[in-house]
């Protein structure tokens, strides 16, 4: 497993899919594009935070268009997940988080839920005190919502947005990879790490345990009701 911890230039790589492909593009490289479906291509052992897990190879294409891009004398390969393999457990290395999600809930490759979503009004609070303008691509959100206070995301329990109903598990505490550029791939280590430790500790005793002092930035969701999302849909509280 390769994260942008490992890699930074990997926000640079920009994946998306037309139709029954995807695409492949990256600063001076030329785009790729190759089917979605490659069941002829072989399914890879491989492990995402120390748990075992399966994908199908994306092809050697793509996998020669990623060690050209990242460039450090080791072979990349892209795999996908398929229907048939197996989810894994959400990575819950620190033992604190193990209570706060359902013994059932299962994920393919994310770290530890399938949803986090983020205002674009915490972003600005964050750029304020940092005297910086950022982008919420940094913090890599599933979900954007717009037209909120900063921070109003932290209280939303359970949400409706279209016909996707989404359940709050618990405060995205926030790494290194936060360090990372978005627009050059470059690391800092530092910024905007610092200033969301100076402010975005959790004030809840009855939490402390779960985080301690991480800093914490954004909202892990569960998917209780699976559904479409469109760019522009209405966020709708739910309540009991």
């Amino acid at each position: 497993m390769v994260t942008s911890r490992q890699q930074p230039r990997l926000v640079l790589v920009s994946l998306t899919c037309e139709g029954s492909h995807v695409v492949l593009n990256g600063p001076n490289m030329d785009e790729l594009k190759f089917p979605v479906n490659q069941p002829e291509n072989k399914v890879m052992d491989c492990r995402v935070f120390g748990d075992d897990v399966q994908g199908r190879d994306c092809g050697d294409k793509v996998t020669r268009w990623l060690t050209d891009f990242l460039a450090d004398g080791r072979t990349f390969h892209l795999v996908r997940f398929e229907p048939q393999m197996e989810l894994r457990k959400p990575w819950v290395k620190n033992i604190s988080y193990r209570s706060v999600f359902p013994k059932t809930e299962r994920v393919m490759y994310s770290d530890i839920g399938a949803v986090m979503l983020l205002s674009e009004a915490s972003v600005e609070d964050l750029s304020s005190k940092l005297g910086k303008q950022l982008t919420a691509e940094r913090f890599r959100p599933n979900i954007v919502i717009a037209g909120c206070c900063p921070f109003d995301e932290d209280s939303w329990t359970e949400i409706q947005i279209g016909d996707v109903r989404l359940q709050r598990v618990m405060s995205c505490v926030r790494c290194v990879s936060t360090t990372v550029d978005p627009e050059t791939g470059i690391m800092s280590r530092k910024e905007p790490l610092e200033t969301m430790k100076s402010y975005r500790q959790c004030k809840d005793k009855s939490e402390a345990h779960i985080y301690h002092s991480a800093p914490l930035f954004g909202q892990v969701h569960t998917v209780k009701k699976t559904g479409t999302l469109h760019v522009g849909d209405l966020v709708f509280l739910v309540t009991h």
